[in-house]
């Protein structure tokens, strides 16, 4: 598989943009829920999604909200925290997800950042017979709200360690959680995992974590 643009269809008519890449031989597909105020060309999910699709996965980035909504939002803000709206627009790369013929039977997971990750979550409660597994990187978990006790798919939260109100309201909301977790502290990173090392330390707990659960699902009946 090499690196392809997607367009997927949504509510309003309009479309999402989004980067599909990794291996011919991909082992699952991780879909990217990107933080407020943030696109598909994060360079920080750029890097994690290089690293995962060296170990094996496809990767598929996508701008959650059309080009109008990002216009309108760099003025007022008012998607990037919309945790609905977010999880909804996931809900429906799953479905094209599902349909298309590259990526339809890998097992999916999500990986989210600061917003995103809730969205993520939200998204993986919605589609528990989809979503796998699933990876929160710097995230604010605690948005899913009402969701957090149906999720089934096996969850990491990463967080720096010097990223303290981050890492409570992670510590608080894995808490929550009936299915399997687990909080990674990347010791000596910041909310951004901008220090040398901290994405690096981020790509492999992500990797391990979704090889960890995807090889299971790949066994089972799609």
């Amino acid at each position: 598989m090499t690196a392809e643009e997607v367009r997927v269809p949504v509510e309003t008519g309009e479309t999402l943009l989004g980067d599909l890449a990794g291996p011919p031989d991909a082992i699952g597909v991780v879909l990217f829920a990107h933080g407020s105020g943030s696109s598909r060309t994060s360079p920080r999910n750029r890097f994690v999604a290089e690293r995962l699709q060296r170990a094996g996965f496809a990767t598929l980035l996508v701008d959650l909200l059309t080009p109008a909504e990002e216009t309108r939002d760099r003025v007022s803000a008012e998607y990037r925290f919309d945790v609905a709206l977010l999880a909804g627009r996931l809900e429906h790369v799953i479905e094209w997800a599902d349909h298309d013929a590259r990526v339809a039977r890998l097992p999916l997971t999500l990986f989210g950042a600061s917003t995103g990750a809730a969205a993520a979550l939200v998204a993986a409660a919605h589609r528990r017979d989809r979503v796998v597994a699933v990876v929160s990187r710097g995230g604010r978990p605690d948005l899913a709200y009402g969701d957090l006790s149906v999720i089934t798919a096996p969850t990491m939260f990463i967080v720096g360690s010097l990223d303290p109100e981050v890492l409570e309201l992670n510590r608080a909301t894995a808490r929550e959680l009936s299915g399997e977790c687990r909080l990674d502290i990347v010791d000596g990173a910041t909310h951004l995992f901008e220090e040398p090392g901290a994405l690096e330390r981020v790509a492999e707990l992500a990797a391990g974590w979704f090889t960890q659960h995807v090889a299971p699902a790949a066994r089972e009946p799609r």
